[in-house]
């Protein structure tokens, strides 16, 4: 089923996350991060931050505890089977730090297909924010392969 372009608008629920310090760590061991910031809260405080800061990619974990992550693709009726993930990118505005509560409002960006309707691509953006201030903007695609395309 080819996705349709009406949807480039729809507003995804949006929702809080607290930033815990024990998951930063646990994160910053899991991907090899050295660097203290991330670790030891008096490095952190001692490289001029106030706790421990929070590791780039790290936010799309944190979109990821909404009540339900897949709300938008069962909504569209998309064929998890048939889901692929393609990129992701952040554009950032702001450090976010442990303890902080950030807020996650998205909406779909964009909807096009490639490959004669073979492949449908559904782009979502973020915006993450801290008492109204922009953390970040969180763009990811999810690739849709359409089994019934004409190739």
């Amino acid at each position: 089923m080819a996705l349709d372009p009406s949807v480039v608008g729809t507003i995804i629920p949006g929702h809080e996350a607290l930033v815990e310090p024990g998951r930063l760590r646990f994160f910053a061991q899991a991907i090899g991060e050295t660097n203290p910031i991330y670790g030891d809260v008096e490095a952190a405080k001692a490289a001029g931050h106030r706790d421990l800061v929070v590791p780039p990619t790290f936010l799309f974990c944190l979109d990821m505890e909404k009540p339900d992550p897949f709300a938008l693709v069962r909504s569209l009726k998309i064929d998890m089977r048939y889901v692929l993930h393609g990129e992701q990118s952040f554009e950032y505005h702001a450090l976010a730090y442990a303890g902080d509560t950030l807020a996650y409002n998205g909406k779909v960006t964009d909807v096009y297909s490639k490959k004669n309707g073979a492949l449908d691509f559904l782009v979502r953006t973020a915006e993450v924010t801290r008492d109204g201030e922009l953390i970040a903007r969180l763009t990811n695609t999810l690739v849709v392969r359409n089994p019934k395309a004409q190739k």
